[in-house]
């Protein structure tokens, strides 16, 4: 019997037409459904998350045992994010550099999803992450920021931050400094999902 692929989405780009990014989330997905059967969750982050306030902080280093209904109540949003992303296979991140940087609402996530004894735990080498053996494809745009520049700090965040969390498969697919050649660029995106293979 064939294993399902369950698969979290994760679109970040302001725009909910005409977005580079979530057109190459849509051939990801369609190319990955070819590979194997899917199950997807969508999560668009792009209308806001909550950050991190004094409350979360508070509530989150709290002993689990010892939170209040207060404190739940305000981890609960966080629970929801941690629970999508640790059911996940593989998660799927559309993002644009939005000035040499990922957008805030996608920092909201990460923010939200990298919990000391959840996602990761510390140890006397280090943080260690507990979400191990899932593949992550990041899908980046950008009108004039190259991918892997000194100027790029988009993917090596999202690497970092996926792999504090243990995630280290990581792809990443780009059609960037589109400013200079945008269909060639964007082409270039497309033949590397087309060459995408089962995890």
């Amino acid at each position: 019997m064939t294993s399902i692929n369950r698969i979290l989405r994760i679109d970040s780009s302001a725009r909910k037409t005409g977005s580079v990014t979530r057109s190459l989330a849509d051939e990801t997905l369609n190319r990955l459904a070819e590979l194997t059967p899917v199950n997807i969750v969508d999560r668009d982050v792009s209308s806001g998350l909550p950050f991190v306030d004094e409350a979360w902080v508070n509530a989150n280093f709290t002993p689990s045992e010892a939170r209040t209904a207060a404190d739940r109540a305000k981890l609960a949003f966080s629970d929801d994010l941690v629970e999508e992303l640790a059911t996940a296979d593989t998660v799927v991140i559309s993002t644009p550099i939005y000035n040499f940087g990922v957008p805030a609402t996608l920092k909201a996530w990460i923010d939200m999803i990298a919990r000391a004894g959840v996602t990761f735990r510390y140890t006397e080498n280090g943080p260690v992450g507990l979400l191990e053996g899932k593949r992550a494809i990041i899908l980046v745009a950008s009108g004039g920021t190259p991918v892997g520049s000194p100027v790029d700090f988009a993917t090596p965040y999202l690497k970092q931050a996926l792999a504090f969390v243990g995630i280290t498969d990581v792809s990443v697919i780009a059609s960037d400094a589109m400013n200079q050649d945008t269909k060639a660029k964007r082409q270039d995106a497309s033949n590397q999902i087309k060459a995408l293979k089962a995890a």
